[in-house]
């Protein structure tokens, strides 16, 4: 029985990846270039793409489990329906896939709204499979560590409802979990969705709040304006991103990214410990700068 990971050398990937090994899985992973590949002793490594159908084929042959991550990209849509289309024709019925929250309801924001679709195709296609909906991730922070740290603002454009933010560790935890329950499991289990949040919703002026007190020093909030946020983004990523990212932080300023009410619980309880929270994070960032 073999569990197959894409996404396998990103943050998240790269974690689940050691976890499964740690809990003594038989993992496969799912890598555009094996000589970049660096994982534990007795993984699998599968050279693939989500476009080349004839490597998906190769790579789900003999998989009963599978994790699939979709990076953000113009194609993200249809690299999933793909996958999952070769997944069915392999007879895979255990499946964890990395969604995000709130996406039949942030219907304009271009990734949002992929994901909700391809949550579609899970449910209607009758897969069995739990769906992960993560919200923002704490660690997308540390694109910005310069702007606080060098120019005291904190500039994403989280606003006043308040984001209930996640570590990417916790999610990748979670997932492993979830794949172990699904691969160890009698029968295939039915259709489920888990809710990814931390422990507290956080707002931007609360943001700067925890960075002013890790670094003993101001730290405004400067979100707001989605407009030079957008902008900003376009210095190190496609205009078509930049604008993807800008419609998600409207959607925070109008919406918020909240949690429903029992979803703290369930993971802490999942976890057997508490969430990470974002000011652990912002001391750990402080120590490495």
């Amino acid at each position: 029985m073999t569990i197959l990971v894409t996404g396998a050398t990103g943050n998240i990937g790269s974690q689940v990846i050691q976890h499964l090994v740690n809990a003594g899985a038989d993992v496969r992973a799912l890598v555009r270039d094996p000589s970049k590949a660096n994982f534990p002793s007795g993984v699998s490594v599968v050279k693939g793409d989500f476009l080349d159908v004839d490597s998906l084929r190769s790579a789900f042959d003999g998989v009963s489990t599978l994790f699939l991550l979709n990076a953000v990209v113009s194609d993200e849509f249809t690299q999933a329906l793909v996958a999952l289309n070769i997944a069915l024709a392999a007879g895979i019925e255990r499946i964890v896939y990395l969604s995000v929250i709130h996406p039949d309801a942030y219907v304009n924001v271009p990734h949002f709204a992929g994901k909700f679709g391809v949550e579609r195709m899970i449910e209607q296609m009758g897969m069995h499979a739990t769906i992960l909906r993560p919200a923002y991730f704490i660690q997308n922070d540390l694109m910005i560590k310069d702007a606080i740290t060098g120019y005291g603002v904190y500039p994403m454009p989280v606003g006043d409802k308040g984001l209930a933010m996640i570590d990417v560790r916790d999610i990748a935890e979670i997932a492993t979990l979830e794949l172990l329950r699904r691969e160890r499991a009698a029968q295939p289990l039915p259709l489920t969705r888990i809710n990814l949040v931390g422990p507290d919703t956080l707002t931007g002026t609360d943001i700067a709040t925890i960075w002013s007190d890790v670094l003993v020093r101001q730290i405004n909030y400067g979100g707001g304006d989605t407009a030079a946020f957008e902008q900003n983004l376009k210095q190190f990523m496609p205009p078509w991103m930049a604008y993807d990212m800008r419609m998600m932080g409207e959607r925070f300023l109008t919406d918020g990214m909240l949690p429903e009410g029992g979803d703290v619980q369930r993971l802490t309880t999942l976890l057997g410990r508490p969430l990470r929270t974002y000011r652990n994070f912002a001391k750990e960032t402080a120590v490495a700068v």
